[in-house]
């Protein structure tokens, strides 16, 4: 019969290409380790790896077993992780990050409904790792991540939640306010008043100006929305920002504008790790987090 032990052999061989390697990953001497290999082959009756082959080669025997390894193990470590920490949702941490400095208000009816789904659950919402975010959540470090730029990766899963559009924000007696839309090259001697983030992160850059050879003349940072608005207001600059934010400027006399012709649309998706032992409550989180941005869409 085929062991648990031997699957995690198979990937050892695989990650450190010789048989040394696999030793040490597997915490046992290399002979113990030949000699499991060896009872392997016995049950299977063939060779699972080419011998002397530099680097370390599976025959096609082999090569089937590395893939049962590899989707099976993961799987073990899952349900180990859930009969650990009990199969409740109810009680667990879910870390959340977010790329967006303008989120966390829109957020909040989101995170009272789930406290109150979830009471058990203890939910932070943070930005620290706001240029490397998924990098934290593929090491373990945040649960979920709320970005617009995905990045291909086999341990991450990403749902769709909907699509935003940025729009420009200019203070009712500027210039541009009584268009319908502006170009890019509209704002090349415009200052752009923006959260502390590079250009190079920034939307309105990536995919409005820069694609239209427009530099931006000058970049003013503010950390805080309120601030910002208050900034364009005062026609310090004009400012691209998602259609949330624009929902912040009560009181303001502000006007917002569509970027081209079409608008900007960026798309918001939600990432997690397939195998997390509390994926099922980060798929709940991203749920109403869905739900309420395309209410906000609507409204």
């Amino acid at each position: 019969m085929i062991e648990l032990r031997h699957l995690r052999t198979l990937v050892a061989l695989k990650e450190s290409g010789s048989l040394a390697g696999a030793a040490k990953k597997r915490f046992v001497t290399q002979s113990a380790l030949s000699h499991q290999i060896k009872e392997l082959e016995t049950r299977i009756n063939s060779a699972i790896f080419v011998r002397k082959s530099k680097p370390l080669s599976f025959t096609q025997e082999g090569t089937r077993l590395l893939t049962l390894a590899e989707e099976i193990l993961p799987k073990v470590i899952e349900t180990e992780v859930d009969l650990k920490n009990g199969l409740s949702d109810d009680a667990a941490d879910l870390f959340v990050g977010i790329e967006c400095h303008s989120c966390f208000r829109w957020l909040m009816p989101v995170i009272e409904e789930f406290n109150s789904n979830f009471p058990h659950t203890n939910l932070e919402l943070s930005s620290r790792h706001l240029f490397d975010s998924l990098t934290a959540l593929k090491q373990g470090e945040l649960d979920v991540v709320l970005t617009s730029d995905p990045i291909p990766d086999k341990d991450i899963a990403y749902q769709h939640l909907f699509d935003f559009e940025v729009k420009l924000l200019v203070a009712n007696d500027h210039p541009l306010a009584q268009q319908r839309h502006v170009t890019p090259v509209q704002l090349s001697e415009q200052s752009l008043i923006t959260y502390p983030v590079p250009l190079a992160r920034l939307d309105i850059y990536r995919y409005f100006l820069e694609p239209a050879g427009i530099p931006v003349s000058k970049q003013i940072r503010c950390d805080l929305t309120a601030m910002l608005l208050q900034r364009i207001a005062c026609k310090d600059g004009v400012s691209a920002l998602p259609s949330w934010s624009i929902n912040e400027a009560h009181g303001l006399s502000l006007t917002a504008l569509k970027l081209g012709q079409e608008g900007l649309k960026r798309p918001l998706f939600g990432a997690y790790r397939h195998r997390s032992s509390n994926a099922r409550l980060a798929q709940q989180w991203l749920s109403l987090v869905a739900a309420e941005g395309i209410t906000k869409q609507n409204g």
